[in-house]
């Protein structure tokens, strides 16, 4: 029985490291290429074959140079979500569905923390994965309708952050590079639609403002201290709105 039990946890283990391995390989490549491609070193350029990217040493096998320290983290943070969802599943998705969704949630706040930047391609891969977990969860209506609903909601605070970007603008003579909700934040908010359903995207979308908010005031607060304040200084949505779905989903 003990060793059942020791071979399971081993085995989770090795499911969570793998899952930190797949996060941390799109993450590095899908940004610059958009397309499942060689991993390459930030100093050298040089190609990295498979077999060292995964390694433990976390350096390139060309130059030496470590890793991103994200890498250890995502590493560090894989394993103990995996060993978590094991040992206490979530009931509204159980273990297997949780894991999958943790994976691409985890991909979403990366590639948004590092780039600012959700791309497409991961959209549609959330919008499928989505309908497919709304509708066994809530059905196809309540799936679709939470879908639109967020979308439509969010593209509605996206263009106002565009024409209260565009005031600013006008009012400082210079432009703005950064806008507070991008288009892929829209489009996550539709994802995020899709996985609540209707009405549970409101109690999403108010929580992800709630959070935003929070740590936005504490980000302010530590810019001031540390006398680096830059006005209208945009933070990633993403990671907030992705907050709100483990909170919402993963109880």
């Amino acid at each position: 029985m003990l060793m059942i039990e020791f071979l399971s946890v081993f085995l989770i283990t090795f499911l969570g490291w793998a899952s930190a391995k797949l996060i941390n390989y799109l993450a590095d490549v899908l940004p610059s290429t958009r397309r499942i491609s060689p991993v390459l070193c930030k100093y050298c350029q040089r190609a990295q074959p498979m077999e060292s990217y995964i390694n433990l040493s976390h350096r390139c096998p060309s130059c030496g140079a470590p890793y991103l320290r994200r890498t250890w983290i995502v590493d560090l943070s894989a394993v103990i979500i995996t060993l978590w969802l094991w040992i206490t599943p979530p009931a509204k998705l159980g273990f297997w569905i949780g894991w999958l969704l943790c994976i691409y949630l985890g991909i979403v706040i990366v590639i948004d923390i590092e780039h600012h930047l959700i791309l497409h391609s991961i959209s549609l891969v959330g919008a499928f994965l989505g309908a497919v977990i709304g509708a066994w969860r809530q059905g196809l209506w309540f799936t679709l309708l939470g879908g639109i609903g967020g979308f439509a909601l969010m593209l509605v605070l996206h263009f106002l952050g565009e024409l209260f970007a565009g005031w600013i603008a006008k009012h400082r003579g210079a432009d703005l590079t950064d806008v507070a909700l991008g288009f892929g934040d829209v489009n996550l908010a539709g994802i995020i639609g899709l996985l609540l359903g209707w009405p549970g995207i409101i109690s999403g979308l108010v929580l992800t403002i709630i959070l935003g908010g929070v740590v936005g005031l504490i980000y302010l607060i530590w810019q001031l201290l540390g006398r680096r304040y830059k006005a209208f200084s945009a933070i990633p949505y993403g990671p907030f709105m992705v907050l709100s779905v483990v909170i919402l989903l993963f109880r």
